[in-house]
């Protein structure tokens, strides 16, 4: 594990690319096996890629996502599925966030 320092996340590709892909690798692979795995690649594809990983401090990790994630979706998906699989899907991304950087086992 890199040792994790906030002013290197101003630079997070930079400094922090394999980290950041780890833990949207293992967020992907355990919504993947919780949810129905085409609204989750949707999500992936079309909402969290265009997401910005940020550090909110003392340890806790946030999501910029971009405007209107549903609109951007390429799947039809009721509203309120999406919404709630989003949210817990951004819930797990920012623990694996913490769990990569040391802030969470």
């Amino acid at each position: 594990m890199t040792e994790f320092d906030p002013e290197k996340f101003e630079e997070k590709y930079v400094h922090y690319f394999n980290e950041l892909q780890r833990a949207y690798k293992q967020a992907f692979e355990y919504m993947n096996e919780r949810y129905d795995s085409e609204l989750i690649h949707g999500i992936d594809q079309f909402v969290l890629n265009e997401s910005e990983p940020l550090y909110d401090g003392a340890g806790e990790f946030g999501i910029d996502l971009p405007e209107d994630p549903y609109g951007r979706m390429g799947i039809e998906v009721d509203r309120e599925r999406f919404e709630e699989v989003l949210d817990t899907y951004v819930d797990r991304l920012e623990r694996e966030h913490r769990r990569v950087f040391g802030f969470e086992d």
